[in-house]
């Protein structure tokens, strides 16, 4: 096996060579191994494989080469020391917070979460004797005044689902240092070519891959990816034993979404942008969030923070959920679908779905009404889809 030798690479050019390692047929496209295990010439190598005294695969819950390709080339998009791919994103987030705490401990997280993260920090963590508080993300008061002498793990998402509320990462990352904290970042919006969570301060970062790592539908995966030791200290011997390993074949097609990862992120967010802008001045749309707007309520930390938009839009329909439901089901070519970061235009009702299990009052908190819908922008034509919205809002009034 000949692997790629890492040069100092863009990131368009480390998405496309990053990571491949090349079997003796000298394959253009990365090889894909869809084998469970790996066989040893003597009982004498498996024990050494085993014992870690010789390097190789082992079994492909522990490791595999068409995950390993995708875990280095993220390593290199990222600017990590290592990396775990797991089967799904809420594998990933559940993975990077579980083998981080004990019971005793304590973690701090940002209220504002993708509904089955609060349901990992509110009601899984807290079975487990591990206590959670959840904070305001954007007040930095609220993150030192949870501070505990147990306290050992910092949680968010930025920018956050549906919402669009941006944290400033950097700032809560000299907070977790300062307590002796981690900061675990989910980075799934941002995408890593907009931000750069490492690089401002947090420890881990989290991706549901499935979104626009692969960005097409075909397939669930995830990512954690930190400094070598706590990799080696903290994750893997959970990730070894508790198997929520990514298969190869989802590896593989991972790795074709990330050779175009650039292309669709900076189509989608310049289609977003427009999109935006057209919505803020309907007169049937109450609010629009979007990160790239002089008026997004942190629009000073986007700009310090993060190095383009977003694909993704959160706006809210004047007449309330019957109104929105309307809208929804007026829609031609941007189709309802909870997922998010796909060639295709998405949209959702955030309150009726992904944070359906949410108290009302706590959606309320969250900016989370029966208005509010959260818009996934595609690979199609601007003109389009702005047609497309502008015939559904008519037709919802």
């Amino acid at each position: 096996m000949t692997s790629e030798t890492k040069r100092n690479w863009k990131p368009a050019t480390s998405l496309v060579h990053g990571g491949t390692t090349r079997s003796p047929f000298g394959e253009t496209s990365e090889a894909l191994y869809l084998t469970q295990g790996f066989v040893y010439d003597t009982a004498e190598a498996a024990e050494a494989r085993f014992k870690g005294e010789e390097p190789g695969f082992i079994y492909s819950r522990y490791a595999n080469p068409t995950v390993d390709m995708f875990e280095k080339r993220m390593c290199e998009l990222e600017g990590a020391e290592d990396a775990r791919a797991t089967a799904s994103g809420m594998a990933a987030v559940s993975a990077a917070l579980l083998c981080s705490v004990k019971a005793g401990d304590h973690v701090v997280a940002a209220r504002a979460l993708f509904g089955s993260c609060r349901w990992v920090v509110e009601k899984l963590m807290p079975q487990y004797g591990i206590e959670t508080t959840l904070v305001d993300g954007t007040n930095l008061e609220e993150w030192e005044n949870a501070v505990r002498p147990n306290t050992k793990l910092f949680f968010l998402e930025s920018p956050t689902n549906p919402t669009l509320e941006v944290i400033d990462i950097a700032a809560v990352a000299s907070i977790a240092n300062r307590a002796g904290a981690r900061l675990v970042v989910d980075n799934v919006f941002a995408t890593p070519l907009q931000q750069k969570p490492l690089e401002l301060g947090a420890h881990v970062v989290v991706y549901s891959a499935t979104k626009h790592i692969d960005g097409q539908g075909r397939c669930l995966g995830g990512v954690i990816l930190s400094d070598k030791q706590w990799i080696d200290d903290n994750l893997h011997d959970y990730f070894r034993h508790t198997g929520p390993s990514l298969s190869p074949f989802n590896a593989w097609t991972l790795l074709k979404g990330l050779e175009t990862l650039p292309l669709r992120v900076k189509q989608q967010t310049e289609s977003a942008g427009r999109i935006a802008g057209h919505l803020a001045c309907h007169p049937a749309i109450e609010r629009v969030i979007y990160p790239g707007r002089n008026d997004h309520p942190q629009a000073d930390i986007i700009a310090r923070q993060m190095k383009g938009g977003s694909t993704l839009i959160c706006f809210d329909v004047k007449g309330g959920k019957k109104q929105a439901f309307s809208f929804l089901n007026a829609l031609d070519i941007i189709r309802i679908s909870n997922n998010l970061g796909d060639a295709k235009s998405l949209i959702t009702h955030p309150a009726t779905t992904t944070h359906k299990n949410l108290a009302e009052e706590a959606r309320n908190d969250l900016g989370i009404l029966g208005s509010t819908v959260r818009l996934s922008v595609g690979l199609e034509d601007a003109d389009d889809l702005i047609e497309d919205i502008d015939r559904a809002l008519a037709t919802a009034a």
